[in-house]
């Protein structure tokens, strides 16, 4: 079975039906990216030129939504996303040693993507569990008052 080639990607039904439903509503783009992004866990390039002729929105106003806001995402992300808490208290309390040893623990960056597809490494502002500062979230799962010797404990339990 090989790789599924971003192209070879198509809209369902459903997302299709639901861009109809909100082709006139007014702020429909960003309902749209949402739904979108649910979809395929990101916003691919084909499927943005098809929502121009969808919606009858420009590409750029259409990229220039998706590069505003940090939620989406451009590229394929890793099977399971880190977002290393970055607010203040998360800050002061060692978030960037975090990202520092998840970095070195998984050899990508910020904003990257592991060769193997399993973990994406974002920056996030403030997940309101300041209390457990510094966090980390995989998933739906919170880890908090974290170290970089917990990480590849945590780690571990995510990868194939």
């Amino acid at each position: 079975m090989g790789t599924v080639v971003e192209e070879d990607l198509k809209m369902s039904d459903q997302l299709v039906a639901f861009v109809e439903d909100w082709k006139s509503n007014p702020g429909n783009l960003i309902m749209v990216l949402h739904r979108v992004q649910e979809e395929f866990g990101y916003i691919p390039r084909h499927i943005a030129i098809e929502l121009t002729t969808m919606l009858d929105i420009p590409l750029a106003k259409i990229y220039g939504v998706i590069t505003f806001y940090q939620f989406f995402k451009l590229k394929k992300p890793g099977k399971h996303t880190l977002q290393v808490c970055m607010g203040t208290a998360c800050y002061l309390k060692g978030g960037a040693d975090l990202i520092q040893e998840i970095e070195n623990l998984i050899g990508v960056g910020v904003n990257q993507t592991t060769e193997d597809e399993q973990f994406s490494l974002e920056s996030v502002r403030c997940v309101g569990c300041c209390g457990l500062a510094p966090v980390l979230v995989v998933g739906k799962e919170v880890y908090g008052k974290l170290n970089a010797d917990k990480l590849p404990g945590i780690l571990a339990k995510y990868r194939d």
